[in-house]
């Protein structure tokens, strides 16, 4: 593939950027998926309040212009010989903008923030949620459709963008929807991954709910027009790059890590431990009904083809090993490997890692985080060794609540992120859940994924099976035991550490 140049066929390349929470990175990538290129900022999250968390549309913007300019500048690359842009973007978070001028009317909300916390209780505990569920279990059993199920199970969380996006429309003046100049979104497009994970969107129609839009007083007209994940968006302006890119993939970043680690089959899983833990299993053409807090999303939808996944998460792992780290319990993230190797267990301290309340299988976001049985002989070792044993504890509670609801033979486990790159997690993990983790060669896998997309969008490669063939893997994790099950090893220190969650629990709830 190639762009003709002076009668000579010139090399092409593909453009990803992710823009993620903490950070935004943009890589150029080759036909053997190899990066070429690369150029990554940092992104400052803002908390003005407790529990908001926020970041600056105009920053954002800047910085996506930067990283995209430094990837090709690092390369040595030129910007024509960019043939495709694909974008990963976190989901739910949302801003609202002027229809007229462009102009946002407020800071980005992050899916971190907990503003409509007080909401999310009052809604989850009101008559008409009440008497929505029960009209739809009797529709459910006078049809048997799966979607009237779904409907009478579901609950709403701080972190899909509905909640929070009424509080927004009802706590900030500014946001004129009467008017017909408000819109919510960064552009006025999207996906069916990212609008999957509003909580707004009927996965089993694939259109944005009416009846919940209704439900929440939330105007259908401020909703983007939502288009298959591999689709031309549009151009980049010439005055931004100097050349006209195409964007053909705009992605929610999990379901783009998903591509990434070329899960394209039911029963594949990815973890993804970054900021927070996103664990989820390709459940085929058909999304999953949960009872637990595990979200059925859309996975993608290319062409006529729709794969949806479910997804739980742990919204603080990154977190609370930055935050660790920034309370000088070490220096450098690469020494924790050591220091939790260097004693032989936490001496039976335990952490909770819910600086933004825990989530699926016990949905409270009112817990705390929290260091429990702490004794005079604990030193900074087994409270590093903690904090690493609560992300792989997390991991084995969402793995088994995932197994327990989608009852879906697991084909394969790939772990990406940055977190990954701990070995001590890894094994543990691997261990906990006694089942082979693959940990690639390159971590950016949401990256990855968007490019995958926009390279299959204009022929830059062919197919899935073409892109299996370009994947890598540095490690392969095997369970590894000393003696008898990792069940029993682990039994007492598990049982600690669920009761140390139950002790975290609705701590800022209201009474």
């Amino acid at each position: 593939m190639g762009t003709l140049r002076n009668g000579f066929r010139k090399e092409t390349f593909v453009l990803s950027v992710d823009v993620g929470t903490t950070s935004i990175r943009c890589h150029v990538y080759d036909k053997a998926a190899k990066i070429r290129g690369s150029c990554a900022r940092k992104m400052t999250l803002m908390y003005p309040e407790p529990g908001r968390v926020e970041l600056d549309p105009e920053e954002l913007w800047r910085e996506f212009v930067v990283v995209v300019k430094g990837a090709v500048n690092d390369s040595g690359l030129q910007m024509s010989q960019m043939e495709a842009l694909g974008i990963s973007t976190q989901r739910a978070t949302f801003t609202n903008w002027n229809r007229k001028t462009g102009e946002p009317f407020h800071n980005f909300i992050s899916w971190q923030d907990l503003r409509a916390a007080d909401l999310v209780r009052s809604w989850n505990s009101s008559f008409t949620m009440g008497a929505v569920h029960s009209v739809m279990k009797l529709l459910h059993f006078l049809t048997r459709q799966k979607r009237f199920l779904a409907a009478s199970l579901v609950v709403f969380s701080t972190q899909h963008v509905s909640l929070r996006l009424a509080w927004m429309l009802h706590n900030c003046p500014q946001v004129a929807v009467d008017s017909g100049i408000c819109l919510a979104g960064s552009v006025h497009a999207t996906d069916f991954s990212n609008a999957s994970a509003t909580a707004v969107f009927d996965s089993y129609q694939m259109c944005w709910s009416g009846f919940l839009c209704s439900l929440l007083s939330l105007p259908l007209s401020i909703f983007p027009i939502v288009q298959n994940t591999c689709h031309n968006f549009g151009s980049s302006d010439v005055s931004i790059f100097g050349v006209p890119i195409p964007i053909m993939c705009v992605m929610a970043d999990q379901q783009a890590a998903m591509f990434g680690e070329c899960c394209f089959d039911t029963g594949d899983v990815k973890i993804t431990m970054g900021t927070g833990t996103f664990m989820d299993i390709n459940t085929g053409n058909k999304p999953h009904t949960s009872i637990a807090g595990l979200y059925p999303l859309v996975g993608w939808k290319i062409g006529s083809e729709v794969v949806y996944v479910a997804e739980g998460n742990a919204a603080d792992t990154g977190t609370a090993i930055k935050w660790a780290q920034e309370l000088e319990l070490f220096s450098d993230v690469r020494e924790t490997e050591a220091m939790a190797t260097s004693v032989e267990d936490s001496d039976g301290v335990c952490f909770v890692p819910s600086f933004s309340g825990l989530q699926a299988p016990l949905n409270d976001p009112g817990a705390c985080a929290s260091f429990m049985g702490l004794k005079p002989s604990t030193n900074k070792n087994h409270l590093v060794r903690a904090i690493l044993e609560s992300v792989a504890f997390r991991n084995k509670q969402l793995y088994d609540t995932m197994l327990r609801e989608t009852c879906i033979p697991i084909t394969k486990i790939r772990a990406d992120g940055g977190v990954c790159t701990n070995d001590f997690i890894m094994q543990l993990t691997t261990n906990l859940l006694g089942q082979s983790i693959s940990r690639p060669t390159h971590f950016d896998m949401s990256s990855l994924g968007a490019a995958f997309v926009a390279g299959l969008g204009v022929g830059f490669w062919t197919c899935k099976d073409d892109l299996k063939k370009l994947q890598s893997t540095e490690c392969l994790f095997q369970p590894r035991f000393k003696t008898g099950s990792v069940k029993d090893q682990y039994k007492s220190i598990l049982q600690s550490w669920e009761k140390a969650l139950q002790r975290s629990m609705h701590w800022y709830n209201k009474s």
